[in-house]
């Protein structure tokens, strides 16, 4: 790294509060330069509003961890020990957004750990390589693969006879998951693993299937 960079950044054990301060602010624009990246390759239905804002947050927080441990061993371990106690309860279904995450994360910790220039070629050649093998859109409206089907229907009902038709016309793939009862016996959940025909919409799925007398409510999920 150029010294009058070293200087202007200094390092992870010797940072004054200005120091500390100009890191975190790098990793700040190279948290929003990987949401811009992510916003780009992403399909714009796909995108959770929070997500965004997440990778920007994960990379000024990535950069404060070699702020916080430097050369300390048991600080580091410490800190592992503190994070472990951490339950995430959210689940990332697309294994995309994840490589985001991760791109967050160890952008975040080069700054920190005053590796600017890996943090600059790492977003450059990364960010290249997402526009290159981003997702293309599909025939199905974005519904790319299988997806995850859930119908509420009243007791008493055969779901095969009730939903065969509609899952003929329009899948290519219907399989039961899982299945069970609501509302103190009165309903019945069934939890389908689908896929669309190239010629079928989403919005065509949901609306046949609700106009089914006896069916409670549809939902359905990108993803297995």
């Amino acid at each position: 790294m150029p010294i009058w960079l070293t200087d202007a950044v200094g390092t992870p054990t010797e940072s004054s509060a200005l120091q500390m301060t100009v890191r975190l602010v790098i990793a700040f624009l190279c948290g929003c330069v990987i949401a811009a990246i992510y916003r780009w390759v992403r399909p714009s239905e796909k995108i959770m509003p929070t997500f965004p804002a997440t990778l920007v947050l994960l990379a000024i927080l990535c950069a404060m961890l070699p702020l916080v441990i430097g050369q300390n061993v048991a600080w580091a371990f410490g800190l592992v020990g503190a994070l472990s106690i951490v339950r995430f309860r959210t689940v990332v279904e697309d294994t995309h957004d994840i490589t985001f995450v991760i791109f967050a994360v160890l952008v975040g910790m080069a700054v920190g750990a005053d590796q600017l220039v890996v943090a600059i070629v790492g977003m450059a050649v990364t960010g290249i390589a997402a526009f290159l093998v981003r997702p293309r859109q599909t025939g199905t409206g974005g519904f790319a693969g299988d997806a995850r089907l859930s119908i509420r229907i009243g007791i008493g009902r055969d779901p095969e006879k009730l939903l065969g038709s509609i899952f003929d016309r329009l899948l290519s793939k219907a399989e039961l998951t899982s299945g069970g009862t609501s509302k103190q016996g009165a309903s019945l959940d069934l939890n389908y693993r689908v896929r669309l025909k190239p010629d079928a919409k989403p919005t065509e799925l949901i609306n046949q299937l609700n106009l089914i007398e006896g069916v409670q409510s549809v939902d359905l999920r990108q993803g297995r």
